[in-house]
């Protein structure tokens, strides 16, 4: 099976939950990783910035991706995140963190940096050269400052072999349509923005790697294989369920707002690292109003395909 058709569909960018002293909670690790692969995932990213990796230590990210490979046991591919602005100490990280049983690494661009075009090549070629496993781009120029634009993504999908991938996030449907024209054969291009998954599917790309999918899995994965299918009104009818609850995932910040839906549903406490703090008492509320209807079914009708 091709990586392409190993990463078709959706993949969630795991949260990870924290006790209220700030340790790893592993306990509720567990409990996410099968509560979503129950409601239909096919894939996981463990290490993804959704993780919060940016507050974790070396030591704790090596111990997640080992508990996730344990809890997982094979039931579907993991991806492991790693990303950062430097580029030597991501080589080293790529030797040093347990890839063995990673499907792929999924890598954000240099953020703050702000690298041209070239630096931006230079610093994945160096990347896809160090890796053990495909490596997936990861454009988000919202939380990165700076955009991997068509031309590049292009560029390294065809001139570096072990770039294999991307998870655009860009919001820019045109140069999303630009990349699925221009790709070659066999380059996975997949949705990083929940709101704009389904219309990114409608226009060729094969799934979604989400945040909505560690508080709503069955929603969201039944809407994105509908959607695959080619079932565009069955999935517009799922989608619009979930336009509310994407709102509300990123009124304030990531990954707080999932934080908060995922501790309505009692999946983990509601507690992030800093510089992140939970959502206002508003927003909160909000939230629970929402992911409450969602269960009730009140939230619009949802009829399962």
């Amino acid at each position: 099976m091709t990586l392409r058709e190993q990463l078709r569909g959706t993949g969630v960018a795991l949260v990870t939950p924290f006790q209220a002293d700030g340790s790893i909670d592993y306990t509720a690790l567990e409990r996410i990783i099968d509560f979503v692969i129950d409601g239909g995932v096919e894939h996981l990213v463990t290490m993804g910035t959704t993780g919060e990796t940016p507050t974790l230590s070396k030591a704790e990210k090596k111990a997640i991706v080992m508990f996730t490979y344990e809890k997982v046991a094979g039931r579907v591919p993991v991806v492991v995140g790693v990303g950062g602005n430097n580029t030597q100490e991501l080589v080293e990280e790529l030797s040093t963190l347990p890839l063995d049983k990673a499907t792929a690494v999924l890598s954000a661009s240099p953020y703050y940096s702000k690298p041209s075009q070239e630096g931006l090549y230079q610093h994945y070629k160096a990347l896809a050269a160090a890796s053990p496993k495909p490596i997936l781009l990861y454009n988000v120029p919202g939380r990165t400052g700076r955009n991997l634009n068509a031309a590049t993504t292009i560029r390294l999908a065809r001139e570096v072999d072990n770039i294999a991938g991307i998870k655009e996030a860009s919001g820019d449907m045109a140069q999303c349509m630009e990349i699925l024209r221009d790709r070659p054969e066999g380059f996975l291009v997949v949705s990083g923005d929940d709101a704009l998954a389904f219309p990114q599917i409608a226009v060729g790309m094969e799934g979604v790697i989400s945040v909505a999918a560690n508080s709503w899995p069955r929603l969201f994965t039944d809407m994105v294989r509908l959607a695959l299918k080619g079932d565009l009104r069955g999935a517009k009818h799922l989608n619009d369920r979930l336009i509310a609850g994407y709102e509300l995932l990123f009124a304030e910040n990531n990954p707080a707002g999932v934080k908060a839906a995922m501790s309505e549903l009692k999946l983990i406490g509601n507690h992030v690292r800093l510089p992140l703090v939970p959502l206002s008492a508003g927003l909160q509320a909000r939230m629970k109003d929402y992911t409450v209807g969602l269960q009730l079914g009140k939230v619009k009708e949802y009829a399962k395909s």
